[in-house]
């Protein structure tokens, strides 16, 4: 798909009244949340309807949150409106914004798996750009063997992740959880099932 049609995708992917990924934080998430520092700014990078965003905001943390798709945005203000907490939201398509220099205390990445591989590269670079010295990476995605499941994710098998990969691309970093495993996961429609998931927790080495 190319890059200029993301923002035409994702609306129509998010056009329906139901979140496409449910309103619920992901598992991941609420697991290692406790690793962020109390009132830590945060930059939710491609965070869809808000599920995500709105969960960091109710810990207390001040939060940036990006898409692509204006009606996913719309759906997160809504979200964040009915939570009663207040999130920033910014419609950015990756593959042209400025990432800003040493803004965020951390980044969550959460299914941010439209990125091929040049792409992603990018997108890793940026992150790393947008962290302080310290600040650290909360990243989630699907393994190469989640298209045997079709349980969510793109169908494109250089979207998905491998430990080799993110070692590769995070190896400046201090990595603090890689994992690899296989969870029944319940995220609206858009993840459901058996799913082939992989973890990473890294620091930015100051």
């Amino acid at each position: 798909m190319p890059e200029p049609d993301q923002a035409t995708f994702w609306n129509e992917r998010y056009a329906a009244d139901e979140y496409l990924f449910g309103t619920a934080p992901n598992a991941f998430l609420v697991r290692e949340v406790h690793r962020l520092a109390p009132g830590s700014k945060v930059l939710a990078v491609a965070d869809g309807e808000g599920r995500n965003s709105v969960f960091l905001a109710q810990h207390g943390h001040p939060v940036v949150a990006t898409d692509v798709s204006e009606r996913a945005l719309d759906k997160a203000r809504a979200l964040a409106k009915r939570r009663r907490v207040e999130v920033e939201y910014r419609q950015v398509n990756l593959s042209e914004w400025e990432w800003p220099t040493e803004a965020f205390d951390a980044v969550v990445g959460i299914f941010i798996q439209f990125a091929g591989p040049g792409l992603r590269e990018d997108i890793f670079d940026g992150i790393h750009r947008s962290l302080k010295q310290g600040g650290m990476l909360l990243l989630e995605g699907y393994r190469e063997e989640q298209l045997a499941y079709g349980t969510g994710g793109p169908p494109s098998i250089e979207n998905l992740y491998s430990e080799d990969i993110l070692r590769r691309s995070f190896s400046s970093w201090d990595i603090e959880l890689l994992g690899s495993y296989d969870a029944e996961i319940e995220e609206g429609s858009g993840h459901s099932g058996k799913s082939a998931l992989i973890d990473l927790v890294a620091r930015k080495r100051g």
